[in-house]
Protein backbone atom coordinates (compact mmCIF):
# COMPACT_ATOMS: atom_id res chain seq x y z
CA UNK A 1 0.00 0.00 0.00
CA UNK A 2 1.23 3.50 -0.88
CA UNK A 3 1.43 5.34 2.43
CA UNK A 4 2.93 8.56 1.12
CA UNK A 5 1.23 11.90 1.57
CA UNK A 6 -0.08 14.53 -0.83
CA UNK A 7 -0.18 17.88 0.96
CA UNK A 8 -2.83 20.17 -0.53
CA UNK A 9 -2.69 23.89 0.28
CA UNK A 10 -5.45 26.19 -1.07
CA UNK A 11 -4.22 29.78 -1.39
CA UNK A 12 -5.58 33.19 -2.27
CA UNK A 13 -3.27 36.18 -1.82
CA UNK A 14 -0.97 34.40 0.62
CA UNK A 15 2.41 35.84 -0.41
CA UNK A 16 3.12 36.74 3.23
CA UNK A 17 2.78 33.14 4.47
CA UNK A 18 3.21 30.54 1.75
CA UNK A 19 7.00 30.77 1.48
CA UNK A 20 7.50 30.28 5.20
CA UNK A 21 5.09 27.33 5.18
CA UNK A 22 6.89 25.57 2.32
CA UNK A 23 10.21 25.99 4.12
CA UNK A 24 8.65 24.67 7.32
CA UNK A 25 7.24 21.60 5.59
CA UNK A 26 10.61 20.79 4.05
CA UNK A 27 12.35 21.13 7.40
CA UNK A 28 9.71 19.21 9.38
CA UNK A 29 9.06 16.17 7.18
CA UNK A 30 11.07 12.96 7.44
CA UNK A 31 13.20 12.12 4.41
CA UNK A 32 11.92 8.57 4.10
CA UNK A 33 8.34 9.82 3.72
CA UNK A 34 9.04 11.77 0.54
CA UNK A 35 5.75 13.36 -0.44
CA UNK A 36 4.25 15.87 -2.85
CA UNK A 37 3.07 19.38 -2.07
CA UNK A 38 0.24 20.75 -4.21
CA UNK A 39 -0.43 24.48 -3.91
CA UNK A 40 -3.78 25.38 -5.50
CA UNK A 41 -4.21 29.05 -6.26
CA UNK A 42 -7.71 30.49 -6.59
CA UNK A 43 -6.76 33.63 -8.51
CA UNK A 44 -4.32 35.57 -6.35
CA UNK A 45 -3.57 39.14 -7.42
CA UNK A 46 -0.49 39.47 -5.23
CA UNK A 47 2.85 37.62 -5.55
CA UNK A 48 1.65 34.27 -4.18
CA UNK A 49 2.32 32.37 -7.41
CA UNK A 50 5.71 34.00 -7.85
CA UNK A 51 6.73 32.99 -4.33
CA UNK A 52 5.71 29.37 -4.91
CA UNK A 53 7.59 29.27 -8.23
CA UNK A 54 10.83 30.25 -6.48
CA UNK A 55 10.78 26.90 -4.70
CA UNK A 56 12.22 24.08 -6.73
CA UNK A 57 11.43 20.55 -5.62
CA UNK A 58 12.78 19.90 -2.15
CA UNK A 59 14.76 16.75 -1.50
CA UNK A 60 11.78 15.51 0.50
CA UNK A 61 8.96 16.70 -1.72
CA UNK A 62 7.86 17.62 -5.22
CA UNK A 63 6.10 21.00 -5.29
CA UNK A 64 3.36 21.70 -7.84
CA UNK A 65 1.47 24.95 -8.41
CA UNK A 66 -2.03 24.52 -9.83
CA UNK A 67 -4.72 27.06 -10.62
CA UNK A 68 -8.44 26.51 -10.16
CA UNK A 69 -11.67 28.40 -9.70
CA UNK A 70 -11.80 30.49 -6.53
CA UNK A 71 -13.35 28.85 -3.48
CA UNK A 72 -11.52 26.76 -0.91
CA UNK A 73 -13.71 23.67 -1.44
CA UNK A 74 -13.16 23.83 -5.22
CA UNK A 75 -9.43 24.38 -4.78
CA UNK A 76 -9.03 21.48 -2.36
CA UNK A 77 -11.07 19.13 -4.52
CA UNK A 78 -8.97 20.10 -7.53
CA UNK A 79 -5.80 19.42 -5.57
CA UNK A 80 -7.14 16.04 -4.45
CA UNK A 81 -8.03 15.15 -8.04
CA UNK A 82 -4.43 15.76 -9.05
CA UNK A 83 -2.87 14.03 -6.03
CA UNK A 84 -0.92 10.84 -6.66
CA UNK A 85 -0.67 9.46 -3.11
CA UNK A 86 -3.07 7.47 -0.93
CA UNK A 87 -3.16 9.98 1.95
CA UNK A 88 -4.42 13.54 1.47
CA UNK A 89 -3.38 16.25 3.92
CA UNK A 90 -5.27 19.55 3.65
CA UNK A 91 -3.44 22.48 5.19
CA UNK A 92 -4.06 26.23 5.40
CA UNK A 93 -1.26 28.56 4.31
CA UNK A 94 -0.89 30.03 7.80
CA UNK A 95 -0.95 26.74 9.75
CA UNK A 96 2.35 25.05 10.63
CA UNK A 97 2.21 21.34 11.54
CA UNK A 98 4.50 19.78 14.15
CA UNK A 99 7.89 18.22 13.52
CA UNK A 100 7.66 14.86 11.71
CA UNK A 101 3.98 15.54 10.99
CA UNK A 102 4.12 13.11 8.08
CA UNK A 103 5.29 10.22 10.25
CA UNK A 104 2.53 11.00 12.76
CA UNK A 105 -0.13 10.87 10.04
CA UNK A 106 1.21 7.69 8.45
CA UNK A 107 1.34 5.95 11.85
CA UNK A 108 -2.34 6.74 12.44
CA UNK A 109 -3.33 5.47 8.99
CA UNK A 110 -1.44 2.24 9.64
CA UNK A 111 -3.47 1.87 12.85
CA UNK A 112 -6.64 1.99 10.77
CA UNK A 113 -7.52 5.65 11.39
CA UNK A 114 -8.53 7.01 8.02
CA UNK A 115 -9.02 10.65 8.99
CA UNK A 116 -8.10 13.16 11.67
CA UNK A 117 -6.21 16.26 12.64
CA UNK A 118 -3.62 17.65 15.04
CA UNK A 119 -4.20 19.61 18.21
CA UNK A 120 -3.97 23.33 17.57
CA UNK A 121 -2.39 26.37 19.19
CA UNK A 122 -2.89 29.98 18.10
CA UNK A 123 0.12 32.27 17.84
CA UNK A 124 -1.52 34.53 20.41
CA UNK A 125 -1.39 34.81 24.19
CA UNK A 126 -5.00 35.94 24.49
CA UNK A 127 -6.55 33.75 27.19
CA UNK A 128 -9.59 32.80 25.13
CA UNK A 129 -7.53 31.72 22.13
CA UNK A 130 -5.22 29.80 24.44
CA UNK A 131 -8.26 28.02 25.91
CA UNK A 132 -9.74 27.36 22.46
CA UNK A 133 -6.47 25.76 21.44
CA UNK A 134 -6.31 23.64 24.59
CA UNK A 135 -9.83 22.30 23.95
CA UNK A 136 -8.73 20.85 20.61
CA UNK A 137 -7.06 18.01 22.53
CA UNK A 138 -10.51 16.46 22.97
CA UNK A 139 -12.09 14.42 20.20
CA UNK A 140 -15.28 16.48 20.22
CA UNK A 141 -16.86 17.60 16.98
CA UNK A 142 -17.52 21.09 18.36
CA UNK A 143 -13.76 21.55 18.86
CA UNK A 144 -12.88 20.94 15.22
CA UNK A 145 -12.08 23.35 12.41
CA UNK A 146 -10.09 23.70 9.21
CA UNK A 147 -7.23 25.55 10.87
CA UNK A 148 -6.27 22.29 12.60
CA UNK A 149 -5.58 20.75 9.16
CA UNK A 150 -7.13 17.48 8.00
CA UNK A 151 -5.65 14.19 6.88
CA UNK A 152 -7.86 11.66 5.14
CA UNK A 153 -7.27 8.56 3.05
CA UNK A 154 -8.00 9.16 -0.60
CA UNK A 155 -10.44 6.26 -0.75
CA UNK A 156 -12.50 7.68 2.13
CA UNK A 157 -12.34 11.18 0.62
CA UNK A 158 -13.66 9.84 -2.67
CA UNK A 159 -16.35 7.79 -0.91
CA UNK A 160 -17.66 10.90 0.86
CA UNK A 161 -17.59 12.85 -2.38
CA UNK A 162 -14.92 15.38 -1.42
CA UNK A 163 -15.67 18.84 -0.11
CA UNK A 164 -19.12 20.24 -0.83
CA UNK A 165 -18.45 22.98 -3.38
CA UNK A 166 -21.75 24.68 -2.61
CA UNK A 167 -20.07 26.02 0.54
CA UNK A 168 -17.75 28.99 0.08
CA UNK A 169 -17.28 28.95 3.85
CA UNK A 170 -17.90 26.17 6.38
CA UNK A 171 -16.83 23.50 3.90
CA UNK A 172 -14.38 22.10 6.46
CA UNK A 173 -17.14 21.60 9.04
CA UNK A 174 -19.37 19.87 6.50
CA UNK A 175 -16.57 17.41 5.76
CA UNK A 176 -15.73 16.93 9.45
CA UNK A 177 -19.39 16.30 10.31
CA UNK A 178 -19.50 13.58 7.64
CA UNK A 179 -16.38 11.96 9.10
CA UNK A 180 -17.76 12.00 12.64
CA UNK A 181 -20.98 10.40 11.42
CA UNK A 182 -18.85 7.60 10.01
CA UNK A 183 -16.86 7.32 13.26
CA UNK A 184 -13.74 8.06 11.23
CA UNK A 185 -11.85 10.73 13.13
CA UNK A 186 -8.83 10.80 15.41
CA UNK A 187 -6.95 13.67 17.08
CA UNK A 188 -3.16 13.38 16.97
CA UNK A 189 -1.71 14.71 20.22
CA UNK A 190 0.95 16.83 18.60
CA UNK A 191 0.44 20.56 18.25
CA UNK A 192 0.00 22.53 15.05
CA UNK A 193 0.46 26.30 15.33
CA UNK A 194 -1.87 28.57 13.39
CA UNK A 195 -2.20 32.30 12.88
CA UNK A 196 -4.65 34.39 14.89
CA UNK A 197 -4.61 37.08 12.18
CA UNK A 198 -8.39 37.11 11.69
CA UNK A 199 -8.93 37.60 15.42
CA UNK A 200 -6.33 40.36 15.43
CA UNK A 201 -8.03 42.05 12.50
CA UNK A 202 -11.60 41.97 13.83
CA UNK A 203 -11.15 41.59 17.59
CA UNK A 204 -11.34 38.30 19.46
CA UNK A 205 -14.87 38.59 20.85
CA UNK A 206 -16.39 40.17 17.77
CA UNK A 207 -15.04 37.49 15.44
CA UNK A 208 -15.87 34.69 17.88
CA UNK A 209 -19.45 35.93 18.03
CA UNK A 210 -19.67 35.84 14.23
CA UNK A 211 -18.21 32.32 14.11
CA UNK A 212 -20.62 31.08 16.77
CA UNK A 213 -23.50 32.69 14.87
CA UNK A 214 -22.51 30.85 11.68
CA UNK A 215 -22.29 27.56 13.62
CA UNK A 216 -25.73 28.06 15.16
CA UNK A 217 -27.28 29.17 11.89
CA UNK A 218 -26.05 25.98 10.22
CA UNK A 219 -27.31 23.94 13.19
CA UNK A 220 -30.81 25.35 12.58
CA UNK A 221 -30.69 24.61 8.87
CA UNK A 222 -29.18 27.64 7.13
CA UNK A 223 -27.98 26.78 3.63
CA UNK A 224 -24.63 27.52 2.01
CA UNK A 225 -25.78 30.81 0.50
CA UNK A 226 -27.20 32.06 3.82
CA UNK A 227 -23.91 31.36 5.59
CA UNK A 228 -21.86 33.02 2.88
CA UNK A 229 -24.03 36.15 2.86
CA UNK A 230 -23.75 36.45 6.64
CA UNK A 231 -19.97 36.01 6.46
CA UNK A 232 -19.66 38.63 3.71
CA UNK A 233 -21.78 41.10 5.61
CA UNK A 234 -20.18 40.82 9.05
CA UNK A 235 -16.72 39.39 8.65
CA UNK A 236 -16.30 41.37 5.44
CA UNK A 237 -13.73 39.22 3.68
CA UNK A 238 -13.93 38.74 -0.07
CA UNK A 239 -14.32 35.08 -0.97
Amino acid sequence: MNTQISIIIPVLNEEAHIGALLEHLAASALHKNACEIIVVDGGSNDKTREVVKTFSSFEKAKISLLESEKGRAKQMNFGAKNASNSILYFLHADSFPPNHFDECIINEVKKGHKAGCFRMQFDSKHWWLQLAGWLTKFNWRACRGGDQSLFISKDLFDAIGGFDENYKIYEDHIMINALYKKNEFVVIHKTLKTSARMYQKHGVWKLQYFYWSIYIKRWFGANAQDLHEYYQKYVNVKM
